[in-house]
């Protein structure tokens, strides 16, 4: 349902065609929702059928035939429900790397400290992305940007702890 609210969403903002709501998406919205291009695709089909967006062939010049969606009366009330819907609900989330921290006494203590080394700069890495997209995106990304980086820290901050209990030496030394 969130995909759903998502491309209706984009539709409410203004008509597009597929390659446009696909860039957008890339573009701007890849860090809060993995959506590939043929479920993309898949999903503006199935609203169409279901009525809520409609499509119109268009063709400019030389290119090739494009569709234009646009959202519907029905897609208009659709979205309402489905907002409704999203921002009432929670869903915990599951960390998959949660699965490897059970099972890390499997590894030698330094290789472990290495590994959760890599995890940590691979998340360092994502938050600056994230700090770069915080500067550059529209204003009504910001609170969604702010959640990703209110979660990223505390995964920084558990990450620490758990490094401090897997390598030798004072605390604070994993930093």
């Amino acid at each position: 349902m969130d995909r759903q609210l998502l491309l209706l969403g984009l539709l409410r903002n203004q008509e597009m065609h597929g390659y446009q709501i696909n860039e957008f998406i890339d573009q701007q919205m890849a860090f809060c929702v993995e959506l590939k291009r043929s479920t993309a695709y898949y999903l503006l089909d199935k609203l169409c059928r279901e009525g809520y967006v409609s499509e119109e062939v268009e063709r400019a010049g030389n290119r090739p035939e494009r569709r234009v969606y646009r959202i519907t009366p029905a897609g208009e009330a659709y979205f309402q429900r489905l907002l409704r819907q999203n921002l009432a609900a929670y869903t915990p989330p599951i960390y998959a790397e949660d699965i490897g921290v059970i099972f890390q006494h499997h590894l030698p203590p330094a290789e472990i400290a290495h590994l959760l080394r890599e995890r940590r700069d691979a998340i360092v890495a994502h938050r600056a992305r994230l700090e770069i997209l915080h500067a550059t995106l529209p204003a009504d990304h910001l609170a969604v940007i702010d959640h990703h980086l209110v979660h990223v820290d505390a995964e920084l901050t558990w990450l620490d702890r758990l490094l401090a209990a897997n390598e030798p030496g004072p605390p604070g030394d994993a930093l």
